[in-house]
């Protein structure tokens, strides 16, 4: 069993060990001489277990290099570990997949699924079915390039009002009250995508060749079946997707639409151009009361108060200060929760930037934080914390809709402009989320498109899923398609994003379930928690009696009872 190897103090009090790849090769190959020869089924689980235990570290070291480079992308010594083991990973593949294909052929199989579950090999065969020897050095250049990418965008320095922001701090004037202020902003941000697009599209161009490549080497068409098993996708297909896109189409879309022409009339302007979407009031959007000391404390009351497991939880979290919030300069701009396997404890990064953003991360991030540590709790090995990614986002989708009882705490007199807000940019979310989708299946079917190609692609989705954005004349650049460039899961996790879409679905119908009756709701999603990764994706919706959002009327009835809300609201206007 996974073991704790030293009591957790603090993140930033953890020692941190290059892993040993070659010592890691030769623990495999002893280990996989020991699993083809067992003659009990004890001896398979002794092995399952011990595989555990030594991976657990191996991920935990890299786990901690990830973060502190992140937190200082400058720091030379954490620029080094984190290219040593971008590189190292990818060369004990082979020797990890070995350990899978004995597992798959052990005569104990019967007994592994009594034990752990039919997911557990499932996932195995998922993780084997999907590698081949040829693409090591193919996903150590990918490895490479997705760093390349992190790094240029995390270097980005923008003087304005005064002072230098990074792409983050940048982004708090987009929701200005002031029309002038936000146009500038938005020209600024939008320079440093267009000085650097040059090289942004041949990072990118070259990721989607080596995708390609590994695809073929994997005997496929193209990158797009590999890309769906990398994501863990095993009881639906493309052809789902596409549906699921068509009813965005037909159902959000066009209430966007009335959304946007309701905020220009409570705005003061004669149409929503780029620069406006994100001003949601003329007299500015609710913003945070406070820092992010005093927003941690808030949201430390609500977690005690939103139920005992939340509460067990968040004292973890602020004890153990697993929490990296504050936005500094060299901090790469993305926010994300990860886990430190040998204490079964996640960690929460983020750049505070003063929006309700700020906000969102306690509830998001700290969504996918809960759903890890109670998983970790829960599931007796370490592969089956992690619950297939389209339903990942659920988790902290749904808290931030726990959440809005308790926004008097961040907000105070803004609370319900704040909860209006929210839940408009959750609905109008959706449609740029299955843009960047349909992109990606566009970009991977297609490897050869120029990036200038996939650039004006870029816009015509645009105007498919939303035709009300317009750049206006200040914009050049993302007027012609150049929006897709900001985006890092496009570079660095492809075919993700459409995740967020699936289970915007699963955190709506959890909000309609704490209108009617909140402890029934609590049970269904504390299981979705503690399931993690035992179960695929329709038993895991199964088991949280959740809807499945490809089925015929499965978006209306998902999104329903959120867009009588706003429509109500805006009816009162």
């Amino acid at each position: 069993m996974n073991k704790e190897k030293a009591e957790l103090t603090t993140f930033e009090n953890l020692r941190y060990t290059r892993p040993d790849f070659k010592a890691a090769k030769a623990f495999y190959e002893t280990l996989n001489a020991r699993l083809k020869a067992a003659k009990t089924y004890g001896e398979v689980r002794e092995c399952i277990f011990q595989e555990e235990e030594f991976s657990s570290t191996l991920n935990t070291q890299a786990t901690i290099a990830m973060v502190r480079h992140t937190i200082d992308t400058t720091d030379p010594f954490y620029l080094e570990e984190d290219e040593f083991i971008n590189q190292g990973y990818p060369e004990i593949m082979p020797q990890m997949q070995a350990f899978n294909a004995a597992l798959l052929e052990s005569k104990f199989k019967g007994e592994i699924d009594k034990e752990f579950g039919a997911q557990f090999l499932k996932a195995v065969r998922l993780s084997f079915d999907s590698f081949s020897e040829k693409n090591v050095p193919l996903m150590q250049e990918e490895n490479e390039l997705t760093s390349r990418y992190q790094k240029l965008t995390a270097a980005c320095k923008i003087s304005f009002d005064g002072g230098e922001h990074n792409l983050y701090g940048i982004l708090k004037y987009f929701s200005d009250p002031d029309r002038e202020v936000r146009i500038a902003a938005a020209k600024k941000y939008a320079e440093f995508f267009e000085e650097n697009e040059k090289e942004l599209g041949e990072i990118f161009d070259r990721l989607v060749k080596i995708r390609h490549q590994m695809g073929e080497n994997m005997g496929f068409e193209n990158f797009v079946p590999l890309g769906y098993m990398q994501q863990g996708r095993l009881d639906y297909t493309k052809e789902d997707v596409a549906a699921f896109r068509k009813q965005v189409l037909e159902e959000i879309v066009p209430f966007c639409e009335e959304i946007y022409k309701a905020q220009a009339k409570r705005i003061g302007v004669d149409k929503i151009r780029f620069y406006d979407e994100q001003l949601i009031f003329s007299d500015g959007n609710a913003v945070p009361i406070g820092d992010r000391a005093y927003l941690v404390e808030q949201a430390s009351k609500m977690y005690h108060e939103l139920s005992d497991e939340t509460g067990e939880f968040i004292e973890y979290m602020i004890d153990h200060q697993l929490m990296d919030l504050d936005n500094k300069p060299g901090k790469a701009a993305t926010g994300y929760m990860t886990m430190l396997s040998d204490y079964k404890a996640p960690f929460v990064y983020s750049c505070f930037n003063g929006t309700t953003g700020d906000v969102d991360v306690l509830t998001h991030e700290m969504g996918h934080a809960f759903a890890g540590y109670l998983a970790a709790r829960n599931q007796p090995l370490q592969a089956l914390w992690s619950e297939p990614t389209d339903v990942a986002e659920i988790h902290s989708m749904a808290m931030e809709q726990f959440a809005y009882p308790y926004a008097e705490l961040f907000f105070g007199e803004k609370a319900e402009q704040y909860r209006f807000q929210h839940l408009q940019e959750a609905i109008t979310f959706v449609p740029f989320g299955v843009a960047v989708d349909e992109f990606q299946h566009i970009v991977y079917e297609r490897p050869n498109l120029t990036p200038d190609e996939r650039t004006a692609i870029w816009r015509s989705l645009e105007k498919k899923y939303m035709p009300w954005r317009d750049y206006g004349e200040d914009n050049p650049f993302f007027a012609k398609g150049g929006w897709w460039y900001h985006k890092p899961h496009i570079f660095q996790y492809p075919f993700y994003y459409i995740n967020y879409t699936l289970t915007t679905m699963g955190a709506l119908e959890f909000k309609k379930k704490a209108a009617t009756d909140f402890s029934a709701c609590w049970r269904d999603y504390t299981t979705l928690c503690r399931v993690g990764g035992s179960l695929g994706y329709l038993e895991t919706l199964k088991a949280a009696n959740l809807a499945v959002p490809f089925e015929e009327g499965g978006v209306r009835r998902a999104v329903g009872y959120a867009l009588d809300i706003l429509r109500e609201k805006i009816a009162k206007e």
